[in-house]
């Protein structure tokens, strides 16, 4: 939790040193901090105790004066010069930054202008007419922050599924410390993998629940109790996220988890199969006409009662599961385990937090077989992308080091840049020392559906057998995807034998579990990668496993669980 707070505040004064127009050095170096804070994997106070402000100077983007900040947050709950200096600003003006189409230059002009400092304002503003007549603005970029006030609002109170899984975990790991506590299992739209979670469903086996109902309402991490009953209760933590915990005994567990995993029409048509056989299910069991417990001891015989084929929780959405499980025809979905390599990956040649060597190493203790570094093309200038000469040389190094590294395969490629008409970023002769290319949108968002998804196919029809980056280029509660067909994009990639990514960050999440499902009945491959811009975000690939798994896919649909001879074989290097 405390890695997620500091980020965030790193964030914040990032952002308002940005509206102060100070030193880019500095708010590059708070924005780098909070990226890396963000992914870390092992906790701040943990580290702190190990070794003190040397040990969090170890942490990539950390140097003197962060480590104080840190060691200050970490004694006090607070850092007194994110105070001083949102003092400094009204209070409603971060919230202005955050809107897409927005940014800290126009909440600065809008609040002298218009004196908005707060959405309401903003929004009310916008309908009005009242932003298009200032300097820098107009019509379109008016209509733009509109989109961005409802892009927002649609996305309020949902977490990204990282923040979801961090602290479920935490109140897992409380509770497993009392011996009442015989298992517990996090529910909801959280175990089913979703890309934000509205809230938290905690399940637990206890036949003395109170022990557990006291504990769970007095958690650190706890900011106000909505409920303390017997063998239900609610809270809110402090990130604003709700907890509720539920008791149930051992004979029930399997029905409570399906009853708080499913998704809502799921969970009705399992009702609509039992009223069929006049039996009732409920979070209980599954009951008989007399009223008589027949099933729900365990998940399996909340399907199995049925002539179900075991169901996994990220299909639990209502869309074909039933008629699969019918048929015995639910497939067997990919695993953490399956995968063999990374194929997306930045390095301190460009915008990453670790040498290619620092890379290998964590990729080796993670048991992988291969990795891809692609450093950025020139165009992505505020990644200090590469021009041809840099990329030709951070080729060479790549491969270089390939040689002298062993127990794993560094794969020399690069993320190059699609130019708004279609073309690469990268010459052709550069292009040829590529073992394996990824490509990516990196500008001109804005574009018309048709021309970015003209832009797209003509890439993947420049470099057939390549893998696209991020299909959509959205992020999560910050950037709205750009406009593009997606099915005429799987339909081309299907055509020029190109791989399509799943991103496996938690604001990207992209390609998208529908058509991860859409990418598969065609026949096209996909990639699940981190992106990881240092050593700690490698772990980020559980959650694009999540994805595939939410799009139904199988261990032979992903190229990187491959073994490398038939990577090389296939993508022909």
């Amino acid at each position: 939790m405390d890695n997620k707070e500091i980020a965030s505040i790193f964030n914040q004064i990032a952002e308002l040193l940005e509206i102060k127009q100070d030193n880019p050095f500095k708010i590059r170096a708070y924005q780098r901090a909070a990226r890396n804070l963000e992914s870390l994997s092992v906790d701040l106070t943990d580290v702190y105790r190990s070794g003190g402000l040397k040990a969090l100077q170890e942490i990539p983007g950390i140097g003197h004066d962060l480590s104080l900040k840190i060691e200050e947050y970490l004694k006090t709950g607070k850092i007194a010069s994110q105070k001083a200096l949102a003092r400094e600003f009204p209070k409603g003006i971060l919230e202005l930054i955050n809107i897409p189409g927005m940014g800290p230059k126009t909440a600065q002009l809008l609040y002298k202008k218009l004196g908005i400092d707060s959405l309401n304002k903003l929004k009310m503003a916008a309908q009005a007419g009242k932003l298009q007549h200032l300097p820098g603005m107009g019509e379109k970029k008016e209509a733009n922050i509109l989109r961005g006030i409802g892009f927002k609002e649609a996305s309020h109170g949902r977490f990204l599924l990282d923040d979801a899984t961090v602290h479920a975990a935490m109140i897992v790991e409380e509770l497993e410390k009392l011996k009442e506590a015989k298992k517990i299992l996090p529910c909801g739209s959280l175990r089913r993998g979703q890309e934000t979670v509205g809230d938290l469903d905690i399940l637990v086996i206890s036949d003395k629940p109170k022990p557990i109902m006291d504990k769970f309402v007095s958690l650190k991490l706890v900011k106000s109790v909505l409920a303390h009953g017997e063998t239900k209760s609610a809270i809110v933590m402090h990130n604003g996220m709700q907890a509720d915990l539920r008791v149930v005994p051992a004979k029930s567990f399997g029905a409570a988890a399906h009853y708080f995993t499913g998704s809502k029409g799921h969970n009705i048509h399992i009702r609509q199969l039992a009223q069929k056989k006049g039996w009732k299910v409920s979070e209980y069991g599954i009951f008989d006409a007399k009223g008589r417990q027949i099933g729900g001891q365990t998940e399996e015989e909340m399907f199995s009662k049925f002539g179900l084929q075991y169901i996994p929780p990220e299909l639990r959405e209502m869309r074909g599961e039933f008629t699969a499980a019918a048929a015995g025809k639910i497939p067997r979905l990919i695993e953490l385990g399956d995968i063999r390599g990374d194929l997306h990956m930045h390095t301190t040649a460009t915008d990453g937090e670790n040498s290619l060597e620092e890379m290998a190493k964590a990729a080796k203790h993670l048991a992988y077989e291969y990795i891809l570094i692609t450093d950025h093309t020139q165009s992505t200038r505020v990644a200090h992308g590469l021009d041809a000469g840099k990329s030709s040389a951070n080729l060479h190094k790549i491969k270089l080091a390939a040689k002298n590294i062993s127990g794993i395969r560094l794969l020399a490629g690069a993320e190059i840049d699609i130019l708004p008409d279609g073309s690469l970023d990268l010459p052709g002769e550069i292009i040829k020392q590529l073992d394996l290319a990824v490509l990516a949108v990196h500008s001109n968002f804005k574009m018309p559906r048709e021309q970015m998804t003209a832009r797209i196919i003509k890439a993947m029809q420049r470099l057939p057998g390549s893998i696209l980056a991020h299909p959509t280029g959205r992020l999560l509660g910050e950037r709205e995807a750009y406009a593009v067909d997606l099915n005429a994009v799987i339909k081309a990639a299907a055509k020029y034998r190109c791989i399509l990514e799943v991103n496996a960050h938690p604001k990207r999440l992209d390609l998208t579990d529908f058509y991860c499902r859409a990418a598969k009945a065609a026949g096209v491959k996909i990639a699940i990668s981190t992106d990881a811009h240092a050593t700690d975000q490698l772990g980020l690939m559980k959650y694009g496993v999540i994805t595939a798994r939410r799009g139904w896919l199988e261990k032979q649909d992903v190229v990187n669980t491959w073994p490398l001879a038939k990577l090389q074989r296939v993508c022909g290097f």
